[in-house]
């Protein structure tokens, strides 16, 4: 795995804590709309560029000095004796990682960020210690998966897995915590490593609570537990493209007859993730073997097909929708390797999702960066090195505004795009008629 190692080190002085008491909520509301603000004003290049063509020019320096110093009072507030302030400074945090790269800034305050998480690990309750798993998340994303980030991983580890094991703890910090270890480690460490192995087996342990028993009979969950088990199962899954031969062959044999079982769960997010997850299994065993086969492929195949027509009136019409689109996709690569390609713009560039190894990747990061994937897209380098697209480039002006289109011509594209998925349905509309 490419690790980025770039980047000085900036000042690890805190900020001055803010000694005024009785300070109201609203002015942690206010402190990360101010840092937001900044961000969506500011975290593009071509607004900067635009900016900097006509009247005043930007002063970039004074902005991010500002934007620091904001930060650094909110993880000072992450030692605050208030739940609730340090519930909002942990959002605030988790809202700028996501939507901005600050590996200058927090390769000077790694030590201090990661101490106030281990605090909120060890002491918090079981929201702050969700939003604590997902804030470390982004910070070993920060860092690139260098060594600061591996150091983190080490430190941590320990901590999330004992909430993970704990069956009395909360179950969104549960979830939180399988997310990070698998996110964590997937960046943090070499493959074949030691860390590689004890997060997949400790993962396996969660959802493998979920495979049938000895009669064949899957177990009936407790509540809110699929949602668990989804977890750990992507994030089990994105460890699994990290694994050599040897390793997927020993994995392909436990798992894949099991996990087709699993496709009865009630649960339809943990059959989707079941699904996809056995088409990335195929997918590997295939890269290993070409003649790679998938045993009983009869009877997967045709529950496969069930899925994806199921019209059972009990269950909600978007979770319906969902599920068929998914095992559609699923169905047809078991039959015939198939494999909708999917396009991802940002700014002049795109990747290309084209297999389900690289899906489960870029799902993984779209789910803990949200909105802001496309920005890490464009200028964190380790997610540059993960997807194969080099060093971030540098743009100017000219070529950012030549990549725009105009208002007509956005209109007009549109316009013909509605047009042909119009027809198509039609068609489709009326292939269904001639089938009634």
């Amino acid at each position: 795995m490419p690790r980025s190692k770039k980047g000085k080190r900036g000042s690890s002085k805190p900020g001055v804590k803010n000694g005024m008491k009785g300070e109201s909520a609203a002015s942690d509301d206010e402190l990360t709309s101010d840092i937001l603000s900044h961000y969506s004003s500011a975290s593009e290049t071509a607004s900067v560029l635009e900016e900097g063509t006509g009247g005043e020019p930007v002063d970039e320096q004074t902005a991010q000095e500002e934007t620091e110093d904001k930060l650094k009072q909110c993880i000072d507030n992450l030692m605050d004796k208030s739940a609730k302030t340090r519930l909002a400074a942990l959002e605030s945090l988790r809202l700028a990682f996501s939507s901005r790269v600050l590996y200058d800034f927090l390769t000077g305050q790694r030590l201090t960020v990661r101490d106030c998480l281990e605090r909120s690990l060890k002491k918090g309750g079981g929201e702050e210690q969700a939003a604590a798993a997902a804030v470390f998340t982004l910070l070993c994303i920060q860092l690139g998966g260098g060594d600061e980030a591996e150091e983190g991983f080490k430190s941590l580890r320990p901590l999330l897995t004992s909430i993970l094991n704990d069956g009395s703890a909360n179950l969104a910090a549960r979830q939180s915590c399988a997310r990070a270890l698998g996110m964590c480690c997937y960046v943090s460490t070499a493959e074949e490593g030691e860390d590689l192995v004890k997060s997949l087996a400790l993962l396996e342990s969660v959802f493998t609570s979920s495979y049938p028993n000895r009669e064949g009979t899957l177990p009936t969950p407790k509540p809110g537990m699929p949602g668990l088990h989804t977890a750990a199962l992507q994030a089990w899954s994105l460890l699994v493209t990290l694994c050599p031969a040897s390793k997927l062959t020993e994995l392909l044999e436990l798992h894949l007859p099991k996990l087709q079982a699993c496709l009865q769960s009630s649960d339809v997010n943990y059959r989707i993730a079941v699904g996809e997850t056995i088409a990335l299994l195929v997918e590997l065993g295939r890269d290993i073997d070409e003649e790679f086969e998938v045993e009983d492929s009869e009877s997967l195949c045709e529950c496969l097909k069930s899925l994806a027509t199921d019209g059972n009136k009990h269950r909600a019409k978007n979770d319906r929708r969902k599920q068929r689109s998914i095992f559609r996709e699923v169905l047809h690569y078991i039959e015939s390797e198939d494999f909708t390609e999917e396009k991802i713009r940002f700014g002049v560039e795109s990747v290309y999702i084209d297999g389900w190894m690289r899906k489960r990747i870029y799902d993984a990061f779209k789910e803990t960066l949200e909105s802001g994937v496309r920005h890490h897209l464009q200028h964190n380098q380790l997610l540059r090195d993960i997807f194969g697209l080099g060093p971030p480039l540098i743009l100017d002006a000219a070529t950012i505004k030549g990549t725009k289109i105009s208002r007509v011509e956005k209109h007009l594209f549109n316009s013909a795009a509605f047009k042909a998925r119009t027809k198509l349905r039609n068609k489709v509309r009326d292939k269904r008629a001639d089938v009634m």
